[in-house]
């Protein structure tokens, strides 16, 4: 049996003396402890040497890949020359397949070969004459290296860490620009505050205060290259009637000073944002057409590099930005966020309220898949992109139009449902029963159909009648009760003349036929009341005379 083994200097190839040997695997590790006791269990029979590093790099990638390299084929057509029928033992079974179809010979691949390959691997500069152990050692670093960088595909076009600089230089850049807008607006504000609110774009402004200089030079100056003609005209104006101090021409120069500054600062913000820009479609062009340059490099910024955020589920890219928020709603136990970095992409802010937490799941779902095809895939275009944002803007359409489809059928057709109206059994409470007036006449109503005259008129009408016999039978005996009794008749003479006129609401047809016999009754009782004075005062005057009789006798007797 041969053996193929692997080196960082090239291939060898052993000849195994002792087949019995690989089936007592677990003593198969004392035999190769010593250089001696290796040497009797293999004996190396040819040794290919590697020219260069770029020769052991192909080498080593065609092996990984299963793959023979022209340095291997060129050996084993030799040792298919020589042993034809010798079995060749390889650490890689898809190797092995390669070599059978390519040279028919048979390949073993198991757990024996492999602890054969580690003894071999231990005694390898004793085994393989005229390979010191540094220089295998410099082989096996060299290999190394450059099969990190193959595998990495090193191109300085994919750099992502440019992206990242890129966009913490712009944010900073404009905290910068809006601190020294709002120092120039305010110190140049106590010597020309009217300029400030005709002029109300920052950069404008500080070109005109790089025009102008002081005040007093606006009439003269040409503003017509930075401003339109009636702002120009309007700033004029305003110059001549301004109530702004005046300032020396140290200030003038140290405002012109800054304001250069902003003006260049802003010529550098438009340049850089043009960078960023380009390395966007360079680097990521699927996720640039998704959610726009500015919002994927901040999301590439935010998670470290494109690959790491490739490796985010787009549950993670939709909420990436808003960390300290999710975090406080778990703790406080309140809905988390809906959307973090991906709530500035256009899509997004093109939505209405209510659907801005649905459409930045369905972007962040697309996202994500646009992220990891420009990180992990070969092409460069940018085709997945544009028809996934396709789909989104008409899922956004019919979102806002509220078309439900069939998920049915063809799917094309509108779903038509008829509008739900609900059907109740309890009548409405009618505005109009709130009218005393209404109410009255249900009462009248409904003592017209009864034919019954309600019983607390007829009580008071039985109380009148036995007060006035009673009266009559007492008036002789006392004075003081006549007194009493005669001013409740007077009460009551008053409420039965204030009775009528709510007793005629009530009347009833009985209470029309017995009219005649209680008019009599009320003569009778006028007739009465009319005597009752006369009687009263009679008997009034009786004490008085008595007592006149009285005194007379006095004068008498004295």
């Amino acid at each position: 049996m041969l053996v193929l083994f692997e080196t960082a200097a090239g291939y060898a190839i052993f000849k195994l003396l002792d087949e019995k040997k690989l089936k007592k695997v677990d003593n198969l590790y004392q035999d190769f402890q010593t250089a001696e006791g290796a040497s009797k269990v293999v004996k190396l029979k040819q040794f290919e040497k590697f020219k260069d590093t770029t020769d052991a790099l192909a080498a080593a990638t065609a092996t990984i890949e299963g793959k023979m390299s022209k340095s291997l084929k060129k050996m084993l057509k030799k040792i298919v020359a020589k042993d034809a029928h010798a079995e060749l033992a390889v650490a890689d079974a898809k190797l092995g397949n390669v070599i059978k179809e390519k040279f028919n010979i048979s390949c073993v691949c198991n757990s024996s070969i492999h602890e054969l390959m580690r003894g071999i691997r231990a005694q390898m500069t004793n085994l393989i004459t005229g390979l010191p152990e540094k220089e295998i050692s410099a082989f096996s670093l060299g290999l190394a290296h450059s099969l990190s960088r193959y595998k990495l595909k090193f191109s300085p076009d994919k750099v992502d860490t440019m992206i990242v600089q890129a966009i913490s230089l712009l944010d900073d850049l404009d905290k910068e620009l809006n601190n020294y807008i709002m120092r120039v607006r305010e110190w140049y504000g106590w010597h020309f505050p009217e300029l400030g609110k005709i002029v109300t774009d920052n950069i404008a402004f500080a070109k005109t205060i790089k025009k102008i200089g002081d005040r007093v030079n606006t009439s003269s100056t040409d503003l017509s290259e930075m401003l339109p003609e009636e702002i120009e005209e309007q700033v004029k104006q305003a110059a001549e009637i301004s109530m702004g101090t005046e300032v020396s021409e140290e200030d003038i120069t140290n405002i012109l000073y800054l304001s250069e500054q902003i003006i260049e600062i802003s010529n550098y913000r438009a340049q850089l944002y043009d960078y960023l820009k380009n390395r966007m479609t360079a680097i990521a062009p699927n996720l640039t057409i998704m959610v726009g340059e500015l919002v994927g490099a901040r999301l590439i910024a935010h998670a470290g590099s494109l690959l790491n955020l490739a490796k985010h589920p787009s549950s993670t890219v939709q909420i990436l930005g808003a960390e300290k928020a999710l975090f406080r709603a778990l703790k406080t136990k309140k809905d988390t966020p809906k959307y973090g970095l991906i709530y500035h992409a256009s899509m997004v802010g093109q939505t209405s309220a209510k659907n801005k937490g649905k459409v930045s799941r369905m972007l962040a779902s697309k996202t994500s898949l646009a992220i990891r095809y420009d990180a992990l895939g070969e092409d460069d275009n940018s085709e997945m992109g544009i028809e996934n944002r396709a789909k989104l803007e008409n899922r956004l359409r019919s979102i806002e139009q509220q078309a439900t489809r069939r998920i049915s059928g063809t799917g094309k057709q509108l779903a038509k449902f008829g509008k739900y109206q609900g059907k109740s059994d309890v009548t409405p409470y009618s505005v109009g029963l709130d009218s005393t007036i209404q109410a009255k006449k249900r009462k009248i109503e409904e003592v017209d159909t009864t034919g019954e005259t309600p019983s607390k008129h007829k009580a008071k009408k039985v109380k009148a009648e036995p007060v006035e016999s009673s009266s009559d039978s007492e008036e002789a005996v006392e004075e003081t009760p006549k007194k009493k009794k005669k001013k409740k008749k007077d009460k009551d003479v008053d409420e039965s003349e204030e009775t009528p006129a709510k007793k005629v609401k009530f009347e009833t047809p009985t209470q029309a036929e017995e009219t005649p016999g209680k008019k009599e009754k009320k003569k009778k009782q006028k007739q009465k009341e009319a005597e009752s004075p006369v009687a009263e005062t009679s008997l009034v005057e009786t004490p008085s005379s008595e007592k006149k009789k009285k005194k007379k006798k006095k004068k008498d007797s004295d």
